[in-house]
C-alpha cells in the first residue's frame, strides 16, 4: 500500500509539473452525431492520461444539444457543435460566452452499393437520381441538426448551379417521411435498404465506409473562396424563442466549441478543450476521421476566450 500511495503522488507530481493537476468527477460533453466516431476515440485517449475521471458523451443533433443546455438546463460541461453558429445563435450570450472554430467537413450523398440506381449516380445528376419515385432518400431535422438546413442549402445550390428554378422545392417535398433529428439516424434504415439515399457528412461516409458522391464544391459548403456564392441561398429554421424563426445563410462548413456558463467541472472541460485543440491530440484524430483542422480560426469573442485556449483561436474583433 506504502508502494502504491508513493507511485500515485509521483503520478500527481507529474502532472504538477506539467501545468494540470489530476482531473477527478465526471466530465460531461454534448456533442453532434457526426463527431461521435472522433469524440469516442479522443475520449479514450483523454481518459488515458486522466484515469480518475468519469466521461459521459451524449450525442444527438447540434441545436438539440444547445437546447438540452439553454432550455432544459441540462448539465454539460463541453459541447461540440457541427456548426459553430449554433453557440452563437442559442447559447451566446446567456447560456455560453465564447466559441472556437476548430473543423471543417462538406455534404456528400451517400448510398449503398444496392441502393437503386446506384450504378448510375454522379455529381452531375444525383438530383435527377434522388427525384426518381422509385428511389427513396433521407435527410435530418433542419431545426435540430445543421446537416438538416445544410441538406437544404445543397438543393438550393444545385438549383442555382443548374439554372432549374423549382428544383429544389421538388426535392424539399420529396420523402419527407424519411426526415429524422440527426443525419446518423439514417444509417440504419440506408444499411437495410429502406431508403436507398442520405444527405450526411464526407467525414461521416468516411468512417463507416460507405459509398458517396463528391459533390462539386459550388455545392458542397466547402471551400471558403465560394462564401459569396453560398450566402446567396437560406433555410428557414426555429429561433432561440417559441414561435420565431431564423434566416440561416449558406457558408462554409465550420464545427465550434466552447464550454457552458454551468459548467459542473470547467478544470476537465477545459483541459478537454485544450485536448481536442491541440495538433498532435484531438485535431489529429479528427483529420484521421477525415476532417481537416481550421485551428487557428478568427473568433469575434476572442476576449471572452479563457486564456489556456487562445493560442487556439484568432481575434476578428472590432
Amino acid at each position: 500500500m506504502k508502494y502504491l500511495t508513493i507511485v500515485f503522488l509521483f503520478f500527481c507530481a507529474a502532472l504538477l509539473r506539467a501545468g494540470e493537476a489530476p482531473l477527478r468527477g465526471t466530465l460531461t460533453i454534448f456533442h453532434a452525431g457526426s463527431l461521435a466516431v472522433p469524440i469516442k476515440d479522443m475520449t479514450t485517449a483523454f481518459k488515458k492520461l486522466h484515469p480518475g475521471l468519469e466521461i459521459r458523451c451524449e450525442s444527438a443533433g447540434s441545436r438539440e444539444c444547445a437546447r438540452k443546455i439553454s432550455d432544459l438546463d441540462r448539465p454539460c460541461d463541453v459541447f461540440a457543435s457541427a456548426d459553430y453558429a449554433v453557440i452563437d445563435q442559442l447559447l451566446i450570450p446567456k447560456h455560453a460566452s465564447w466559441n472556437i472554430r476548430f473543423a471543417s467537413n462538406e455534404m456528400a450523398i451517400v448510398y449503398r452499393e444496392k441502393s437503386r440506381r446506384a450504378g448510375e449516380i454522379t455529381a452531375a445528376n444525383w438530383a435527377e437520381i434522388l427525384l426518381d419515385p422509385q428511389v427513396a432518400f433521407g435527410r435530418a431535422d433542419p431545426n435540430t441538426d445543421p446537416c438538416g438546413y445544410r441538406a437544404v442549402l445543397t438543393m438550393k445550390l444545385e438549383e442555382k448551379r443548374l439554372g432549374q428554378a423549382g428544383l429544389a422545392a421538388k426535392l424539399l417535398a420529396k420523402d419527407v417521411n424519411y426526415i429524422r433529428p440527426k443525419e446518423v439516424d439514417l444509417l440504419a434504415q440506408l444499411a437495410s435498404g429502406s431508403i436507398d439515399y442520405i444527405f450526411l457528412y464526407r467525414s461521416v461516409a468516411h468512417q463507416h465506409g460507405l459509398k458517396y458522391v463528391i459533390l462539386p464544391d459550388e455545392v458542397n459548403l466547402k471551400n471558403p473562396a465560394l462564401t459569396a456564392l453560398y450566402g446567396s441561398v437560406s433555410a428557414t429554421i426555429s429561433g432561440k424563442t417559441p414561435g420565431s424563426t431564423i434566416e440561416q445563410k449558406g457558408e462554409p462548413m465550420v464545427y465550434g466549441v466552447t464550454i457552458p456558463a454551468k459548467a459542473e467541472n470547467p478544470a476537465a472541460a477545459l483541459a478537454f478543450v485544450r485536448f481536442l485543440l491541440t495538433a498532435d491530440q484531438g485535431l489529429s484524430i479528427l483529420e484521421k476521421q477525415g476532417q481537416p483542422s481550421v485551428v487557428p480560426a478568427p473568433s469575434t469573442r476572442f476576449t471572452a476566450i479563457p486564456e489556456a485556449l487562445k493560442t487556439f483561436a484568432k481575434s476578428s474583433e472590432k
